[in-house]
């Protein structure tokens, strides 16, 4: 039964949409035209954004011997958020900038390299060598 509803809410959702469209048009006017051509925009935006920094931010998550899947959530929020911009309607931008407002995730898991205690310390041997004309540099 809960398949049911769910399925039916997913499509719904146009719908209810569209009537709320109609309905802020008939409250504020054409300002309704201007904020899903921003919408429009900035969903547009977020998704090429996101397509071209994506695979850096992943790089840069596993270099750093983070977990990976904090870097793939955020990318994928992004993206949802972006799509739902694009979406026409209130409620989907609503969902969208709750969705871009989410704090980040906490997957702070080490990857399997060790670490010493204290990462600030280099420790080892070193030795001044003389340039070429006797002098210590």
């Amino acid at each position: 039964m809960p398949l049911k509803w769910i399925v039916l809410l997913v499509l719904s959702f146009p719908a209810v949409e569209i009537v709320g469209l109609f309905w802020l048009a008939a409250q504020i006017g054409w300002w309704v035209m201007v904020w899903l051509v921003i919408a429009g925009i900035a969903g547009l935006a977020l998704i090429r954004f996101e397509r071209a920094a994506w695979s850096m931010r992943l790089l840069s998550t596993l270099q750093s011997g983070t977990h990976a899947g904090a870097s793939l959530f955020a990318s994928g929020r992004v993206l949802l958020a972006g799509g739902l911009l694009l979406f026409p309607g209130f409620i989907s931008d609503i969902l969208a900038v709750v969705l871009l407002l989410l704090p980040g995730t906490s997957f702070k898991r080490r990857a399997s390299v060790p670490r010493a205690a204290n990462d600030d310390v280099l420790e080892g041997e070193y030795r001044r060598e003389r340039d070429d004309n006797g002098r210590l540099p």
